[in-house]
Parts: structure tokens; sequence; C-alpha cells
């Protein structure tokens, strides 16, 4: 094992679900172990693992191989916090990425959801379902996917529209990387929502990478750090979708900073909603677009919401709305801080109870009214 520099190395990298690993320690003294000590280290799925994705990396050519189990010395704080404030940049330098998927058994990706076989992973490979994962699928140019017996099975460009109904993430990103792209700060949180972490506090390390946003690892501190990462983000950036009443049952001032991923589930692909869809807020350019549609229920009848403006409302040319329906009712909040006024007519499309007949378009002008967190219809 040796440290090398990843901006001039070329080097393989690989992303796994843990299991029984071998770590740092254990690595470098296996040489000195006793022998039956040694032998149940190579036994492990962890070593297994080390030695196949290696056998990998040289067939591909590469010299050097980077894996997180034994790479990290996790017995240092100092060494600890640098390599995960480094994790996006060693995937995005890397020349490929192995994705390893150890519950995946046929020499095929798998093509549709399955209960079955995944009943604790929504249906598709737990890879799919773990916070580090999102990260390890987005930074490297090429992800190439193995099974279990590290047999390939595709890679991220070719399995991209599969990966889209997996993930929720755009194609394109999936394809040419995020840069350049016109996502907001909600839509990429919203990729998150439904990962999971060992430690509650990596929901944030996990994501920042995907922000550029460097923090101070400290674990005790629990959800504080999801809410650490958003304001090192708005420090950052002028997008305030993160800051949006991400759930229309839960009254929350714009103050208020969310706690998790999953509070933005539905912001991902939400100007592409079908009908049916539970969708409660859109951020959109409103020099493009004059309405926006959104599904605020199920049910029949089901009914669409959308927002009509007759000028630009606010300074920023983007600006996000987060709908809540109250029987017949609707209230529309806009939470930015710099507005300069305007009106806002909210309009329903009834959908009847039989789906053969036709939507019934009604729009009604609302009065509105300023507040310290933005306009408000009555």
């Amino acid at each position: 094992m040796k440290e090398r520099d990843d901006t001039t190395t070329r080097y393989a990298i690989v992303s796994h679900r843990w299991g029984a690993e071998v770590n740092h320690k254990e690595m470098i003294g296996l040489m000195k172990m006793e022998e039956e000590e040694r032998e149940e280290v190579k036994q492990r799925d962890g070593y297994q693992k080390i030695i196949k994705s290696c056998e990998q990396a040289a067939k591909d050519g590469y010299k050097w191989l980077w894996i997180d189990t034994c790479c990290i010395d996790k017995r240092s704080s100092a060494e600890l916090s640098e390599a995960i404030n480094s994790m996006y940049r060693w995937y995005r330098n890397s020349q490929v990425c192995y994705a390893y998927l150890n519950d995946v058994g046929e020499s095929t990706f798998p093509a549709k959801k399955d209960d079955d076989k995944f009943p604790q992973c929504s249906g598709w490979p737990e890879w799919f379902t773990r916070g580090w994962t999102l990260q390890e699928l987005l930074a490297p140019k090429e992800v190439e996917f193995f099974n279990k017996g590290w047999e390939p099975i595709g890679n991220k460009r070719c399995l991209a529209p599969t990966l889209h109904v997996i993930t929720g993430i755009p194609c394109e990103v999936l394809m040419s990387g995020m840069e350049g792209k016109s996502l907001t700060v909600a839509e990429i949180l919203s990729w998150a929502a439904n990962r999971k972490t060992t430690r509650v506090e990596d929901q944030a390390y996990s994501l920042m990478g995907l922000f550029g946003v460097y923090m101070p690892m400290l674990y005790g501190e629990r959800e504080i750090a999801f809410q650490r990462l958003l304001l090192e983000i708005i420090r950052r950036s002028s997008d305030q979708s993160m800051l949006s009443e991400w759930d229309p049952r839960m009254m929350r001032t714009s103050s208020d900073l969310a706690k998790h991923p999953r509070d933005f589930w539905d912001f991902g692909d939400s100007k592409k909603a079908k009908r049916g869809e539970s969708v409660r807020r859109v951020q959109t350019d409103l020099r493009h677009m004059s309405t926006l549609k959104l599904t605020l229920s199920r049910g029949d009848p089901l009914q669409t919401d959308f927002l009509a403006t007759d000028k630009v409302l606010y300074t920023s040319d983007t600006i996000t709305y987060s709908l809540a329906l109250h029987g017949s009712r609707a209230k529309t909040t806009v939470t930015r801080r710099d507005a300069i006024g305007g009106s806002i007519q909210v309009g329903f499309i009834e959908w009847p109870a039989n789906h053969h007949d036709k939507p019934r378009v009604v729009i009604r002008t609302r009065s509105v009214k300023m507040t310290k967190t933005g306009l408000y219809t009555s």
C-alpha cells in the first residue's frame, strides 16, 4: 500500500456495500500475522473483494486501486475527516469506478423492480439504498457494475434509463455529469431522500461533495449535521429551493431547516409529474413558463393545481412555490425574502370521477398580502 496523488495517478476505485471487511491495520499487518489469523482474514468476503477488484483493475490496465475499507486508517480522526472531505474528489478523479452489487447473482443487471428478490430495498439491489453510493454513482466519469461473482453487467451510460427509474436522477446527469445542468439544491437533495446511512451524521457528510461543501466531522451531532450542510450550501449559493415549505401538512417558518434529505423526496422531476402522482412543489424559470402544474391529491375526482402570474414577482428570475390544498381553497406560499410585489392567480384543473370526461379549468384571482416569509393568497 502506497500513498499517491489522485490528480496525476491513473487508478480505479471501488464502490460497494460494507460487510465482513478487512481494515487498514489488518491489511498492512497481514504478513506479520500468525497463519491461523491470516487465513481467517483471507476467508472474509471483504478480502476477496479486494483481490477481485485488484485483478479487474490489472486486467483493465491500471496499476493502482483505491477501496475505502483498507485505504483509510479510521483509527485516526484527522485522516478520517480528510478522507470524507476528499471522497467526492477521489471518485471524480478516478478513471473508472467498480460498483460491486453483492446481492445480484444473475449475469445481467436487474431490468425491473423485484420486491421478492430485494424485499428490504424497495425492489432493487441494496447498493442503491445507501447514502454514500449516491456520490459514488455521480462523481466518476465511468461506472462499471459487477455482480456477486465479479462478472460485468453494464455501465452507467448504457444503463442510464434503468438507473433513472431506480434513483430519480435525470438520464443526462447520469450520462454526462452534473456540470452545466440547471439543477436546484432541492432536486439534488431529493436523490438522497430514500437512502440510508449507518450513522445519522453521514446523511449530511455523504452529500458534501455534491455541493462542493467542506465541514468538520462531528459524530454525535446527529440531525444537526444535515442542518449545518444546508447552512454551508446557503453561504455558497443563491439557490434557496431548500428553504421552501417542503411539507404542506407541517407548518414551518422560512427560517426552519430540514433535518433529513427525505424532507425533499418530492422535488425530483416535479415538472414531469404524471396524473395521479403526489407532487407538492416545483421550481421553474418564469421567463420561459407562465403556468406550473402540480398534482396535490389522489383519488376521485383527481385535482391538479397550477399557478399563473401576470409578471415576475421577485428580483430573482427563479422562484420556488409551495402549495397546500385545504378543501376547495389553496394557500400559495413563496419563500423568498426579496419580494417586490405583484399578483397571483390560482387555478384548478378539475378532473371528473369519470376519467373519460374532459377536465374543467377554473381560474380565480386571489387577493395577495405581503408577509415576512412571502406572499399568501386568501
